[in-house]
């Protein structure tokens, strides 16, 4: 057998595997309200073990359509979506809004990219999608998620991007309900949206808020996402589906776990830069055993103390200047 020949049995083999390693994804939707459902993903970080599936996304059934909130971590995911959707209406798919652009939440809207459905997206997302950034991420998950992530996986762009200039909600109605998408962004990241459906008084927040596990802050603004979760209530949800984690019907008791972690990086971190301790120095002296049991702890940890870190650093000498 010459050397082609083995080289293009090996490649059917590797494909075969391939496809017999990526069979297809069944989710099962949880019902919320009488028009609201979502999809929970497991806790800890995107892994292969769980397929890429620790994040949330959610849908709302009208008569007039489909509204989606977020897609899930891969292409995969998000087919298995439209698949669960469709065990539970016929109604079309109309509009998909992307809470934010990182990675375990949009991946998925290439299976729900169609004919006649709206991708909507704060309009700060577009930096992001031609960043170095989104590039390096897809080829890291490509290479860590494979082959839930590979080659055909796309960063898919949005139809429509908001523009919340005038410091007001987009609201708009489908099939006699009423959604607001409020603009929330530079709290978790750039271009962080919720999305309030009025009539079920259930509200979509993204990774602002976190339920039985540590958020990702990374280089988030953990003092605007504090003002964030303080006004995210006066919409008064009786529901509130996180970005990870079991959706909440206490909001106000459920939001206090991501209030006090932020608290005490902003705390523990700030103290360290006025007594001009390196990070390291500062990581080490912290007690962190109030948190350390907390899913997501060890793969988040650190770096939410680093980011938190540098942007203490930045406060500070913001304050200096503004004092002179």
């Amino acid at each position: 057998m010459n050397l082609v020949r083995r080289l293009l049995l090996l490649a059917a083999l590797l494909l075969a595997l391939t496809a017999q390693a990526a069979p297809d994804i069944v989710l099962k939707p949880i019902q919320v309200s009488p028009h609201v459902y979502y999809f929970q993903g497991e806790a800890g970080m995107a892994s292969q073990a769980n397929k890429g599936f620790m994040s949330n996304a959610g849908f709302v059934v009208t008569p007039a359509g489909v509204v989606v909130y977020d897609a899930l971590a891969t292409p995969a995911l998000g087919a298995a979506m439209l698949r669960a959707i469709r065990q539970v209406t016929s109604a079309p798919l109309k509009i998909v809004i992307v809470g934010h652009y990182h990675a375990d939440h949009f991946y998925g809207l290439q299976a729900l990219r169609q004919p006649g459905v709206v991708i909507a997206a704060h309009r700060n997302g577009r930096d992001y999608l031609r960043s170095d950034l989104a590039r390096e991420r897809l080829a890291q998950r490509r290479a860590e998620l494979a082959p839930w992530v590979d080659e055909r996986t796309e960063l898919v762009s949005a139809d429509r991007w908001l523009d919340f200039a005038d410091g007001q909600p987009w609201r708009f109605e489908l099939g006699g309900l009423h959604f607001r998408v409020i603009d929330s962004s530079g709290a978790h990241s750039p271009e962080d949206l919720l999305m309030l459906v009025e009539e079920d008084h259930v509200l979509f927040a993204g990774d602002l808020f976190f339920s039985g596990r540590l958020p990702y802050v990374g280089d988030a603004n953990s003092k605007r996402w504090l003002q964030a979760l303080d006004s995210m209530l006066d919409a008064q949800p009786s529901v509130v589906i996180p970005g990870h984690g079991p959706a909440s019907r206490a909001p106000r008791q459920d939001m206090l776990l991501t209030q006090r972690y932020l608290r005490y990086l902003r705390e523990q971190m700030g103290n360290a830069v006025q007594e001009l301790l390196s990070f390291d120095e500062a990581y080490a002296r912290t007690d962190w055993s109030a948190f350390k049991d907390y899913p997501a702890f060890s793969q988040a940890n650190r770096l939410n103390a680093y980011g938190t870190y540098l942007l203490m650093e930045k406060e500070s000498l913001q304050t200096g200047k503004e004092s002179k």
